[in-house]
């Protein structure tokens, strides 16, 4: 049984040994920060608005259709539009998460869309809100010799625990985002609140590997 966690450095080194997406969703980078050659492709974009209105939830599932709201267990209603897919929490305190688009500009225009429907059913919306990116989660891979024990022992705070994760998880501060690196090459970045974060940390993440003796070769999906 193979179990590590937040490898220390040593003097091992690595052996020689989803889903499908929209063609808008591939984003070859555009900045000189160590990443050019990536290719990555978006997945999930989570975006948050806050209208700071009050809504009665009881109402919007009465009069919206395409909803679900079971308080009981859970505090928010739950709206899926079609045009983009995607889904939405609303909460009654006017705050909205909004998830399962694939690009930035897709989030963005489905959240409209969500605050568009609640003015529909007669709750008075602000003109204006914020809408944030909280979170995208993009997929990348590469080509490369990969021995996940290796490299866990390896690359400090990695961890590595094939009985309950089959990837290896590896953390950056800036930006700040998490990594999933699996045998097949792919690798999940999510935390990024921004594509430029992205592609900086792909570029931090295959410096840190070349450094630990990986070589690494970015290729598209």
């Amino acid at each position: 049984m193979v179990k590590v966690v937040k490898g220390a450095k040593n003097s091992k080194s690595p052996g020689a040994d989803t889903k499908s997406v929209s063609k808008n969703a591939i984003i070859p980078n555009q900045i000189s920060k160590g990443a050019s050659q990536f290719t990555i492709k978006i997945e999930n974009v989570v975006a948050f608005t806050s209208l700071n209105i009050s809504i009665s939830l009881n109402k919007l599932v009465n009069t919206v259709e395409n909803t679900e709201y079971e308080p009981e267990q859970f505090p928010g209603l739950v709206y899926r539009p079609t045009n983009p897919r995607s889904a939405a929490l609303i909460f009654s305190s006017g705050k909205i998460v909004c998830t399962g688009t694939k690009s930035i500009e897709m989030a963005k225009e489905a959240m409209k869309k969500v605050v568009n429907k609640i003015k529909e059913s007669g709750v008075k919306v602000p003109d204006k809100y914020p809408i944030n990116v909280e979170n995208i989660v993009a997929s990348a891979r590469i080509k490369a010799d990969i021995n996940l024990e290796d490299i866990a022992f390896s690359l400090e705070d990695a961890e590595y625990e094939p009985e309950q994760f089959p990837g290896l998880v590896y953390r950056i501060k800036d930006p700040r985002v998490a990594f999933l690196l699996f045998t097949s090459g792919k690798i999940i970045c999510t935390g990024a609140q921004s594509v430029d974060d992205i592609h900086e940390a792909l570029g931090k993440f295959k410096l840190k590997l070349e450094g630990i003796g990986v070589k690494v070769k970015p290729v598209a999906e």
